[in-house]
């Protein structure tokens, strides 16, 4: 049996996508795995490279843009492999201790799944790797900026710095409630229980969304920092449709909270959750108006 399936969605980024595979091959040794690239009708000659450079990939091919979620959930079901590793076409594996990403994985029978850390390309940590749940108060703090301001501060970052986890070190494992769908490996056992990724969500979300209902079955997901690699965020595919794919990353949110968490609070409490989804999207619609580079999330440095 393969070991290891990975996964990549494409959409016309030919030129990350490139140096994604090349970093996986000259990194990942000793392991049994196939890669399964899965393209959203790439217009830049996506697939003749992989034809003439990478062969024995396995590629599936897709007429239309079928989003984020349902693209992986087409490799999934086709995938081999006793671990799936969901990875960004704008990505570079940097290290070769693979073996002991999943070799964690083997020993904590009750992990399910588990992330790497995170670096954008000027090395510094991209913090949704490693994430607390979406809270109504987590949420605030994160869209507010507030747990920027309180950062540095032992006890604020507990109160402030749920989402990004700021009490637990970015150096050690850890227990997490989220991780980056641009880098995160389950176990293929979780199918049964938990079922293939949400494809309500187009864009963004999918990940959390599969991340909650692995922690609703019970089990455990963690950050492997000692495993490293590189997103570069919104460097692909993401740039073509920046203005629809901000509608969706907005929408993903208010979906996901409305159907796990909208229950647990007042309405009050929910009003002004989805008021500030929607006043966050404004302002990021306008701002990316005005805006030569434009971002959906965060800005990535260059």
């Amino acid at each position: 049996m393969i070991l290891l399936s990975i996964i990549i969605v494409n959409h016309n980024s030919k030129k990350l996508l490139r140096d994604c595979l090349k970093s996986i091959f000259q990194n990942i040794k000793d392991i049994d795995f196939e890669i399964l690239v899965v393209d959203n009708a790439s217009l830049d000659e996506s697939l003749e490279m992989i034809r003439s450079e990478f062969s024995e990939i396995k590629v599936i091919i897709n007429k239309e843009n079928f989003g984020f979620a349902r693209a992986n959930n087409q490799a999934i079901k086709k995938a081999e492999g006793k671990y799936i590793l969901l990875l960004n076409p704008d990505t570079i594996i940097l290290d070769k201790n693979f073996k002991k990403f999943i070799k964690f994985m083997e020993e904590h029978s009750e992990v399910k799944a588990c992330g790497p850390l995170v670096l954008n390309s000027d090395k510094t940590m991209q913090r949704q790797c490693k994430r607390g749940l979406t809270t109504f108060w987590n949420s605030f703090t994160y869209y507010s900026g507030l747990w920027r301001l309180f950062s540095q501060n032992k006890w604020w970052r507990k109160k402030f710095g749920g989402y990004f986890l700021l009490n637990k070190p970015d150096d050690e494992i850890c227990e997490v409630d989220n991780l980056s769908g641009a880098a995160m490996m389950v176990k293929r056992e979780i199918l049964e229980k938990v079922g293939l990724m949400c494809e309500d969500y187009v864009m963004y979300w999918e990940d959390i969304d599969w991340c909650f209902r692995i922690k609703q079955a019970g089990w455990k997901i963690c950050y492997f920092p000692s495993t490293k690699i590189i997103h570069y965020g919104g460097a692909g595919g993401t740039q073509l449709h920046i203005f629809k794919n901000l509608w969706y990353f907005h929408k993903g949110a208010c979906l996901f909270y409305k159907r796990y968490l909208a229950s647990n609070y007042f309405f009050l409490s929910n009003f002004l959750y989805y008021s500030g989804i929607w006043l966050a999207f404004s302002l990021k619609l306008l701002s990316n108006l005005f805006r030569k580079e434009k971002t959906i999330g965060s800005k990535k440095p260059s």
